[in-house]
């Protein structure tokens, strides 16, 4: 039998991996252990992933490893496996326009274009807005992350299928199905009624939009997810560990 081992990665410069943790505020707060984690994480996604920068933008090895880290976040828990089944980043300098089309029910077809600050391909690679991501490291607990958002999509369909629930054990999906969609249920309500929700609106687009925002606030705006969702705050938790910002003694500055 013939076996190919792939090489391992070559590890971050220390001094390169110091100056992204103390510009990142979420990799700020985790303890020495996760940063650990989410290093060894960044090393095997900057081997895997083909960065592309878009335009006039200049990704240097510090902006590299940002993008790296921040988009393993969501992977401190559930591990590598959430970096398979797509091999490239696209980073556009700011938001990008993209072209959608909708068959609605009588067959008609509608055209638009849409102004995107990120972007998850099911089969394909994840596009971000490098000004969103800097505008996210300035205001990191405004309950918004571009890049945990669409990793979650990310993770959402490893299973084949994006509809909000990730691959997980079935006792626990099945959990997971019915509290993510009475959250889902009560505060589309509350959107169709005019009253402001607990979370950003646009997460009652779809329930893979709702999973996805959720996401974000669990990483920058924890207290709101759990006060106003308690349910879908826990599966989370267990999904990604604890939130940074709710760990005791973390520092909670922005950069």
């Amino acid at each position: 039998m013939l076996r190919r081992f792939r090489p391992l990665p070559a590890p971050i410069d220390p001094a390169l991996w110091r100056d992204t943790r103390s510009s990142l505020p979420w990799v700020q707060a985790l303890d020495g252990d996760r940063a650990t984690r989410l290093q060894t994480l960044a090393t095997l996604f900057l081997r895997d992933k083909t960065i592309t920068p878009i335009g006039d933008l200049q990704l240097d090895p510090l902006r590299r490893c940002q993008l790296a880290a921040l988009c393993c976040l969501p992977l401190l828990d559930f591990g590598e496996e959430g970096l398979h089944g797509w091999s490239q980043l696209i980073v556009y300098p700011d938001a990008f326009r993209v072209q959608s089309t909708h068959v609605d029910a009588a067959g008609v077809l509608h055209e638009w274009q849409d102004e995107l600050i990120g972007e998850a391909w099911d089969a394909g690679p994840l596009v971000l807005s490098w000004a969103d991501v800097e505008n996210d490291c300035a205001h990191p607990r405004e309950g918004f992350c571009v890049a945990t958002h669409e990793m979650a999509h990310k993770l959402d369909v490893l299973d084949g299928l994006l509809d909000g629930t990730p691959p997980l054990p079935r006792p626990w999906q099945r959990q997971w199905a019915k509290d993510f969609q009475a959250a889902y249920d009560a505060l589309v309500a509350e959107v169709e009624a005019g009253r402001e929700p607990e979370i950003d609106a646009y997460a009652a687009e779809s329930p893979e939009e709702f999973f996805a925002v959720a996401t974000e606030y669990h990483f920058s705006d924890p207290s709101t997810l759990r006060a106003g969702m308690p349910a879908v705050a826990e599966h989370l938790e267990r999904l990604y560990g604890p939130a940074p910002f709710a760990t005791a003694g973390a520092h909670l500055g922005a950069t």
